[in-house]
């Protein structure tokens, strides 16, 4: 039962950890996800005094996917007011050009700040409209956003390495007399540390299971589908081949580097 109970520990600390990882994939791939859904309707308005092309645009901001005309003739129609075809072809004339422009992917405040720049030197552009306060203000909290992700998924994942090393430790002093006698018969060090490893990996394929077990019920979950459909994105929260994958080998890595580690402490005080 002791011996279950020390399993139990490693096993629900490595979860944890894998837990946490995960779950920062899934909050990354959220954003990235919201960038795509923004970025379709983010787009920047340009003044220009001529006609431009997307090829010339393109050209000079690698940043561009699309430059679309905007007819200002839902404007000119709230101006009429008993105005002549002819006259209304004239204002048409006078009228400058009006651009939507589109973007790879969502852009950084100071990514807008320097293709607004760079877009201005065009002396045919009289203007650049970013929506600078409503795009900032997204930015900075999808920023903020994963920033508290990452310092919560770091000061569990530093808790629960802190946590595993106990358990391996109070494995090692259990086996310390086995591993001495073993080492005074001239057993290697990993021979007479077989077993403290042997716990570290089978513990880890047990954790990693668990994990696959547990993101596979969320990522069928349909309440989970449901909120990100409100949010009108769609993401893969969990891929079991990649994100298994992924896991297996913190798992292993992790709990094996800490068993080795405790290992050559080990050897170094005897």
């Amino acid at each position: 039962m002791k011996s279950l109970r020390n399993h139990l520990s490693l096993v629900i600390a490595l979860l944890s950890i894998l837990f946490s990882l995960q779950t920062f994939i899934i909050v990354e791939r959220s954003i990235d996800a919201y960038k795509e859904s923004l970025v379709s309707n983010y787009s920047l308005v340009i003044v220009s005094q001529k006609n431009l092309t997307l090829k010339e645009i393109k050209k000079k901001h690698t940043l561009v996917s699309d430059l679309l005309p905007i007819s200002p003739d839902g404007v000119i129609k709230k101006l009429n007011a008993g105005i002549s075809k002819k006259s209304m072809d004239l204002l048409k004339l006078s009228l400058p050009k009006f651009y939507k422009l589109k973007l790879q992917h969502y852009p950084t405040p100071n990514e807008v700040h320097n293709l607004t720049k760079s877009l201005l030197r065009n002396s045919s552009i009289v203007k650049v409209e970013t929506f600078s306060k409503s795009h900032d203000t997204t930015y900075k909290l999808l920023l903020l956003f994963k920033t508290v992700i990452s310092v919560f998924a770091f000061s569990v994942g530093l808790v629960t390495i802190l946590l595993i090393s106990k358990e391996l430790k109070i494995w090692q002093f259990k086996h310390t007399e086995r591993m001495s006698i073993m080492g005074l018969f001239g057993a290697p060090i990993w021979l007479s540390s077989a077993i403290l490893f042997r716990l570290a990996l089978v513990d880890a394929f047990v954790a990693s299971g668990l994990s696959f077990a547990l993101f596979s019920i969320i990522a069928s979950s349909d309440w989970v589908m449901e909120q990100f459909t409100n949010i009108g994105i769609s993401v893969v929260v969990f891929d079991p081949i990649r994100d298994f994958g992924m896991m297996l080998g913190v798992a292993v890595l992790l709990s094996t580097l800490l068993a080795a580690f405790i290992v050559i402490s080990h050897k170094e005080e005897v």
